[in-house]
């Protein structure tokens, strides 16, 4: 809990923060009047999953109105769309790596400049299972990378910065405990393992290259499972990277579809 950090020390120098994608600056917007109540920021990679995301929170928040007139915070930009329910912000990161590594920049750099304070952020998403029935949602504890590791590797100029991927095992509790009160789709704990791809990188056979066999393919599902792998997506590990270094309390809760 505390503040939103941000770890570069340029920012204090620069006339105005211009948030590129978001369609969002320091000089333009009142950041702080905008923003500053936010306590809950939701993540994932659609704008409509995220409207309709914002849409549910109106609902279950007991907000004026229906909820069916939230409007796109970021509607000048056509790279992430961006809604609020109270104090509850919803934002789509797109798919994979750089393009949640890009939001997320300008999202923690936003909740700095709003002055927000304890806020947690929840990425939701859709993701592949491994071993586990389908319907399942799987919260994550930690984000592994294509070898298993807790680690994202950032290449920054010519130097391979390794940074840890540990999420907040307390919260990831919480959410179990509040998964009891559901009953409609099982809920597990476990390792989330973060691609760069989704055909080779995921062990695909039907992409538009293919380098294996499929044998090759279940031997290494096989040793991710043993390895505590339950699901496989494209965004948990800068996910975890830029949370744990930036003060920010979060979690990955992923559907599992197949």
């Amino acid at each position: 809990s505390g503040p939103v950090l941000v770890k570069n020390p340029h920012l204090d120098s620069m006339e105005e923060d211009v948030l590129y994608h978001l369609d969002l600056g320091t000089k333009t917007h009142n950041l702080p009047a905008m923003f500053g109540d936010i306590k809950f920021v939701c993540v994932g990679g659609s704008p409509k999953r995220m409207k309709a995301f914002a849409q549910f929170m109106h609902r279950l928040l007991g907000l004026a109105g229906d909820g069916e007139d939230v409007t796109d915070i970021c509607a000048g930009s056509d790279r992430y769309a961006m809604y609020r329910a109270g104090p509850v912000l919803s934002i789509s990161h797109g798919m994979g790596i750089p393009s949640i590594s890009i939001m997320l920049h300008e999202l923690i750099k936003l909740l700095h400049h709003a002055k927000c304070r304890d806020v947690t952020i929840i990425r939701i998403g859709t993701s592949g299972g491994l071993g586990i029935e389908a319907g399942s949602v799987v919260i994550t504890d930690m984000a592994v990378d294509s070898s298993f590791q807790p680690r994202f590797e950032q290449v920054v100029l010519d130097d391979v910065v390794v940074r840890s991927t540990k999420l907040d095992k307390d919260l990831a509790e919480e959410l179990l405990a509040c998964s009891r009160e559901i009953a409609d789709f099982p809920t597990l704990i476990g390792h989330t393992m973060c691609t760069y791809d989704f055909y080779e990188g995921q062990g695909r056979l039907d992409g538009a290259l293919c380098s294996f066999s499929s044998e090759k393919k279940l031997e290494y599902l096989r040793r991710a499972y043993d390895a505590g792998v339950r699901n496989i997506e494209m965004e948990s590990t800068v996910f975890a990277a830029l949370c744990g270094l930036c003060g920010l309390k979060g979690e990955s809760c992923c559907f599992h579809l197949l």
